[in-house]
């Protein structure tokens, strides 16, 4: 039996039917700006950092080469200072990194210092860790807290995804106008420039647009064709990486099946794909034309049926139960 005391689970949706979420959601993406500033500072400090404690500290000590000796000290007032930043500040220093680039969740205003200064000293001073981890936690904790000091009654649901905005400034060199827009402007430089992605950024790129595209969606208006094209083609560069497969095959078959997924429309998706890469979409038109069935087929498969009354599948599923249904399907 159920408990008819217990509260009923919350509405997922009702969090972006909120207009304080929107708004949320717009600051997020105005924050990039002010934390990749803060990233670049940073990583310019840690060169800063670097270049003085192995090249003019030695020479200012008066050795005329830098000593094979000299990380040796370095590194243990590294380790010293480590130790002290993450057994007496809060937060732990942030990410421990034997786990593996992990999520640990954003760190509070309180939690910051120690992950800059233990990063600051283990980048700048020579250990052998890159600068992901840090970076992603001092975006991810500076945009939390902008957003908790513009609106504390910010849901916390909201400062989890407006963090993880933050962090993206930090994991791709690319520019905010690759997952922001509609990706009319950016699709042919994606494509054209396609050997500058790495398989990694190219992923990322359409994780975030896809999350950006899922949000807008459902809360704003607009067409769903262009962004569609673009997460598409994103998809078939990364594919391309694959041995046997030609760059702009891949894109093909990209741009074909997101288009189908989305408009419902085979035929104008095979035609739109063919338009769109001119000379090369009559060459690959009986690719684009399988890339797009075998598309349209699994989203039909995986979408719910549409009830046109609303009764009309309650027989069957009370036959399948052997319920009133089962003797007219009988």
């Amino acid at each position: 039996m159920s408990d008819l005391g217990a509260t009923p689970p919350a509405d997922p949706l009702e969090l972006l039917r909120q207009r304080s979420y929107v708004v949320l959601l717009v600051f997020g993406a105005l924050i990039g700006v002010p934390v990749a500033i803060v990233a670049a500072l940073f990583m310019q400090l840690v060169g800063n950092l670097q270049t003085w404690l192995f090249s003019s500290l030695p020479d200012g000590l008066g050795f005329d080469t830098v000593p094979s000796w000299w990380p040796l000290p370095v590194l243990l007032v590294a380790g010293l200072v480590v130790g002290i930043v993450i057994t007496k500040l809060p937060g732990n220093a942030g990410h421990e990194p034997s786990g593996g680039l992990s999520a640990t969740g954003t760190p509070s205003g309180a939690e910051l210092p120690s992950v800059a200064l233990a990063a600051l000293v283990t980048l700048g001073f020579g250990a052998v860790l890159g600068p992901e981890a840090p970076l992603i936690a001092i975006g991810g904790g500076l945009a939390a807290l902008a957003v908790r000091a513009v609106k504390k009654d910010a849901p916390e649901q909201a400062v989890v995804v407006i963090g993880a905005a933050g962090a993206f400034a930090e994991l791709t060199d690319r520019g905010i106008d690759q997952v922001l827009f509609s990706g009319e402007d950016a699709l042919a430089p994606l494509i054209q420039q396609a050997d500058e992605w790495t398989v990694g950024a190219l992923v990322l790129l359409v994780v975030c647009k896809g999350i950006a595209y899922a949000f807008s969606l459902s809360a704003f208006r607009g067409g769903p064709t262009f962004p569609a094209m673009f997460i598409g083609a994103a998809v078939g560069v990364a594919l391309s990486h694959l041995p046997g497969l030609p760059m702009v095959a891949g894109v093909a078959m990209g741009i074909g099946a997101m288009a189908v997924t989305m408009l419902r429309l085979p035929l104008t998706s095979v035609l739109l794909t063919s338009v769109f890469l001119q000379s090369d979409g009559v060459e690959l038109m009986p690719l684009i034309i399988v890339a797009v069935v075998v598309a349209h087929v699994a989203t039909t498969r995986f979408s719910p049926l549409p009830e046109a009354d609303g009764t009309a599948f309650a027989a069957d599923t009370h036959a399948a139960d052997g319920g009133p249904g089962a003797a007219a399907a009988g």
